[in-house]
């Protein structure tokens, strides 16, 4: 049976993984974005995580173009990264508003139909910081550590109905954002991760991909680190 994934944020780095990896699985895949060229194949949504009635009304024109949404996953997040006596409020609810209310948006959005069908695979995007802790990220690891308490109620609220909810904790991955790291980091970084390498986006979509399928069916409520080692399990 052909599924409908939304992806959020699927125009670029993992979240573009993602949808590639989907489609060539054959889905149906729609990602959200803000004003970004969105993988060929994937039907776009132009949406704001932070507004409530963006998200309502990219979940509907998925559901008329594609039908009702089987998997979501919620990758859309931000980072605006400084040390706590120089962060402003506004810094840190804003990268909360997108990373933990933005993904709690489209769960909520998503979770009615699901129930209906009695079928449904929520998958959120954290990250290794969110267990681990980094100097500079108060605002951003607490938005993802936010995102495992968020799946594990979803997990046990939604079970019974067929629904699962899971998360994904990557750690350094090639993306624009790490390309910017400054050499000396970038090197830092990688010593400290047991493989010695950073993560490729692929790598994170193969994760996704396994709990969306057939063979992680009785999976929820579970952790999963694609990090080359470096939280080892926190």
């Amino acid at each position: 049976m052909t599924r409908t994934v939304l992806v959020t944020g699927g125009n670029r780095g993992i979240g573009r993984s993602v949808a590639e990896a989907f489609l060539a699985e054959g889905a149906r895949v729609a990602v959200t974005h803000r004003g970004d060229e969105c993988p060929q194949g994937t039907f776009g949504v132009k949406c704001d995580v932070t507004d409530g009635g963006q998200v309502d009304a990219a979940f509907a024109a998925v559901e008329a173009e594609l039908g009702p949404v089987d998997v979501l996953v919620a990758n859309a997040g931000i980072t605006d990264s400084t040390l706590i006596t120089r962060m402003t409020e506004d810094s840190f609810t804003s990268v909360l508003d997108t990373n933990l209310t933005g993904a709690w948006r489209c769960a909520r959005r998503a979770a009615a139909p699901m129930v209906r069908a009695r079928s449904g695979r929520m998958i959120f995007i954290s990250s290794v910081v969110g267990m681990y802790g980094s100097a500079g990220l108060t605002n951003y690891a607490a938005s993802k550590a936010g995102l495992i308490g968020l799946a594990r109620s979803l997990a046990r609220e939604l079970g019974s109905r067929g629904v699962t909810a899971n998360v994904i904790a990557p750690g350094y991955v090639n993306t624009d954002m790490t390309a910017s790291l400054p050499e000396q980091y970038g090197k830092q970084y990688r010593d400290s991760i047991p493989l010695r390498r950073f993560g490729e986006p692929a790598e994170v979509a193969g994760a996704v991909t396994w709990l969306a399928g057939e063979a992680a069916r009785y999976v929820t409520g579970a952790v999963i680190p694609v990090d080359g080692g470096l939280g080892m399990g926190h």
